[in-house]
């Protein structure tokens, strides 16, 4: 299920055009910081680790052969950029206990159900997803709001299709019990 007109750009990028790698970026750009910061935790990291992905994606642009989609490929390098910049980081600090979670505070007065806006919501929603693992987050992420295949995930994050819908599952009825009081 390629897509045309990337594939279009990818020729371009491979004969030398850089507008073609402009309009890539511009289009791929919010899903590889998405992927990044799900990683990392943090958002200058995340940059780093997302401008290092296009680069190495644009060097490495003629070893992409289309037999998955352009945007696969490139979530595989961001993912895999991430893994090495956090493993350097956690090298370099040698601890990183504080998770995602210790970043937040919740006000745990709950509105009038009936009157949540569709914008709180989201909000409640992306919480939620900011307090799970670093991994299940990535995955419900790729999954439900990128609508990765699971075909593709297990291409961009090396995990089985087997342990990636366990923790899909797991995410699910955490998120599930996490946001009961929006249903």
């Amino acid at each position: 299920m390629k897509n045309q007109g990337d594939q279009i750009h990818i020729d371009n990028v491979k004969k030398g055009e850089l507008t073609s790698f402009t309009f890539l970026v511009d289009k791929y750009k919010n899903m590889a910081y998405t992927i990044a910061v799900k990683i990392l935790g943090n958002a200058e990291d995340a940059e780093d680790a997302a401008q290092e992905s296009f680069v190495k994606a644009y060097l490495q642009i003629n070893a992409f052969q289309g037999n998955s989609k352009f945007s696969t490929w490139l979530y595989t390098i961001v993912y895999r950029t991430s893994v090495s910049k956090l493993q350097k980081n956690k090298l370099q600090f040698s601890s990183l206990n504080d998770e995602l979670t210790d970043h937040y505070e919740y006000d745990h007065a709950t509105p009038e159900i009936d009157h949540l806006q569709v914008a709180e919501r989201e909000k409640f929603v992306k919480e939620a997803i900011e307090k799970l693992p670093k991994i299940e987050s990535l995955l419900i992420t790729l999954y439900y709001m990128n609508e990765n295949s699971i075909d593709e995930i297990e291409e961009i994050t090396g995990l089985s299709a087997a342990n990636i819908k366990v923790k899909l599952f797991r995410a699910r009825k955490i998120l599930g019990k996490e946001l009961q009081f929006l249903l």
